[in-house]
């Protein structure tokens, strides 16, 4: 699906791709972290499969190659050994300011947490330089304190099935995400109206979204049920299909 010049990727379809380094297959994709705020996947979840046994990686689009609307492979600008020795994460914990530092520290990636554009200093995750790597050591004491940590990165994959909150009553839930693929960003929120079996799929704007309660696992927008109804149905077009 297309918007503007750039197109938009569904998330769900996504899942499962397999993710190349510049020598080998590395595993596939099984999640995208989003930042709740912004709505823009800051990262992508790799099961690493027979190659690094029960270990999972984090992925920024920093190192991704453009995506490929037609291709089974999302191709990654590293070698199998840098994304071996990278900092580890625990999958089921929240993904910490700290580790991030490391984690972007340890690359030589800029910070997309420091400058006002979506990704610090430019609204689209491109290096103009090929990056170096930078001193791993933690943040001074005078190093200003961001935010509290892992406030605002949860999982699409968690967030599939929340109650859709109009201003009048739940109208739906949340079945998928529609990403663009240069800025990353999370444009479009695709739901599912009425009965999960035959109801129908609409598009809203994440624009129109007031906040996510991970508490009620629901998601609140300042649109009324009728205006969600009339949104935009969903076509979803399949990869390598015309648009």
């Amino acid at each position: 699906m297309r918007k503007g010049n750039d197109m938009l990727h569904s998330i769900k379809q996504l899942q499962g791709t397999k993710l190349g380094a510049s020598d080998g297959v590395i595993g596939q994709l099984k999640d995208f972290y989003f930042d709740d705020r912004n709505w823009v996947v800051r990262y992508l979840v790799v099961d690493t499969g027979n190659w690094l046994p029960g270990r999972k990686v984090l992925l920024t689009p920093h190192a991704l190659d453009p995506l490929d609307p037609a291709g089974t492979l999302l191709s990654v600008r590293l070698t199998r050994k840098q994304i071996e020795h990278s900092p580890s994460i625990e999958s089921h914990q929240p993904v910490s300011r700290q580790y991030e530092e490391e984690y972007y520290r340890y690359y030589g990636w800029p910070f997309y947490w420091q400058g006002n554009a979506l990704w610090g200093m430019s609204g689209f995750p491109i290096l103009e330089l090929p990056p170096k790597p930078l001193p791993s050591g933690p943040a001074t004491a005078s190093d200003p304190q961001p935010e509290r940590a892992d406030a605002h990165l949860r999982s699409t994959q968690a967030v599939v099935g929340y109650h859709l909150q109009a201003s009048d009553g739940i109208i739906g839930h949340v079945c998928d995400f529609m990403m663009d693929d240069r800025s990353w960003a999370i444009s479009q929120l695709v739901i599912r109206t009425g009965h999960r079996l035959s109801g129908k799929e609409v598009q809203i704007s994440t624009g129109k979204v007031d906040r996510v309660s991970y508490e009620e696992s629901t998601v609140f927008v300042n649109l009324t049920g009728e205006a969600v109804e009339q949104s935009p149905a969903h076509h979803l077009v399949s990869a390598g299909a015309p648009d």
